[in-house]
């Protein structure tokens, strides 16, 4: 399956055995990766603040430098299809070279339980992959492998629907956020 969007933003789905549906997010982003890595990964917690699809973002343990486990809780979809979701998962940030990678899974922690009213759904293993465009050092080819678990009585047609899109959603939120001059970036450590 295959969804482009008007400004070239493609994401592309394979069912993989063992896995599942993944949902590969492909786009070209006009900013170097070391200013994505700080957005990505030391302003993490400000997530929210950008992206409506995401209501919060907490750290709950930092595992050394490159290690955390964070939870996430999602924003509402339009029309609130798909209701709250949140997420307990461990995240690994590192950069080899001039590429970033984040990778991320599932997992439970013992300060998050699953809450009342929201439904805790899982991440299988997702990734994303910064490199500087060949073309352009100053543009950064930017590619996220999703694959979720939203959990609950929802249609395989409504969920592909969604994730594809909120990957593309997230794209256009985060070339926003970055193309805002007031973003903090001396918070974080460089890529």
């Amino acid at each position: 399956t295959e969804i482009t969007a008007a400004n070239g933003d493609k994401v592309l789905s394979k069912v993989l055995p063992d896995v599942g549906k993944v949902f590969k997010l492909e786009v070209l982003l006009d900013q170097r990766s070391d200013n994505l890595f700080v957005e990505l990964v030391g302003n993490m917690e400000q997530m929210g603040d950008w992206n409506p699809n995401v209501k919060e973002v907490k750290i709950l343990q930092k595992i050394g430098q490159e290690t955390m486990v964070t939870h996430e809780v999602s924003g509402p979809t339009p029309g609130n299809v798909v209701g709250p979701r949140d997420f307990v998962s461990v995240r690994c940030a590192k950069r080899r070279g001039s590429t970033c990678f984040l990778a991320g899974m599932s997992t439970q922690h013992p300060t998050m339980p699953e809450q009342r009213g929201v439904v805790r759904a899982e991440n299988g293993p997702t990734c994303i992959v910064m490199r500087p465009s060949a073309d352009d050092p100053n543009k950064t080819k930017f590619t996220w492998l999703l694959s979720i678990d939203l959990k609950g009585w929802i249609p395989k047609t409504i969920i592909n629907k969604v994730l594809s899109q909120t990957q593309v959603d997230f794209a256009n939120h985060l070339r926003q956020r970055m193309a805002d001059n007031s973003v903090p970036m001396e918070m974080a450590p460089a890529c």
